[in-house]
């Protein structure tokens, strides 16, 4: 048996939430789905990738970003109401810090997320534009980050290949949506909860 053979290991951070969207509805819990996302994941990530890039660390990532969740991070009533969500929270804030005064642990909690949501506030509309996709671009085109596509709806290709088709679309569709924001084909694709089928090849 041989020794010292190498391995790799390669992570991949998986960068999808369902297609929610209900504009007859100006204030729909489940769009608090993407603004959570926002705040607490594709900000932070954004953030620290700047952090990296400004501290000449050589680093390299892999994610996805899937069709429904360009879809909704372009949408710009989407981008109003986050907005709008992190105006809520501030205010919530700022009556927290007020409320908790005499508690000092809770009042030093309630300081956090006021300058969390302040800071978020600031970055995605001052510093961002609204436009967290093109911050994605730009550490793609520098070379630190490989962004992959994946099926239209993050269909199970398992479930879906009763009409391969209906794989093909799921796959044509993801290609056609990557193309759409990043401006060329991508290298590799996510398959839905790691479903494989034949046709996926």
């Amino acid at each position: 048996m041989k020794k010292n053979i190498q391995g790799y290991v390669s992570f991949i951070l998986h960068a999808h939430l369902p297609f929610i969207h209900h504009p007859e509805n100006p204030d729909y819990l489940e769009e608090e789905w993407l603004f959570e996302a926002i705040s607490e994941t594709y900000i932070p990530l954004l953030q620290n990738f700047k952090k990296l890039e400004e501290e000449n660390v050589d680093y390299r990532i892999t994610m996805t970003m899937t069709p429904p969740l360009l879809s909704m991070l372009d949408n710009k009533l989407l981008q109003k109401r986050y907005i709008n969500y992190l105006k809520k929270h501030i205010e919530l804030c700022e009556k927290e810090v007020k409320r908790t005064v005499f508690d000092e642990r809770l009042n030093s909690l309630s300081h956090y997320y006021l300058n969390r949501y302040s800071n978020d506030l600031h970055i995605f509309k001052n510093v961002y534009k609204c436009n967290l996709i093109e911050q994605f671009k730009y550490f793609q085109d520098i070379g630190k980050l490989e962004i992959i596509t994946c099926g239209a709806t993050h269909g199970y290709f398992p479930i879906l290949y009763v009409n391969e088709n209906t794989v093909k679309a799921q796959i044509a569709v993801g290609v056609q949506t990557y193309k759409k924001y990043f401006g060329k084909q991508p290298r590799g694709i996510w398959l839905p909860e790691c479903g494989y089928v034949p046709e996926a090849d």
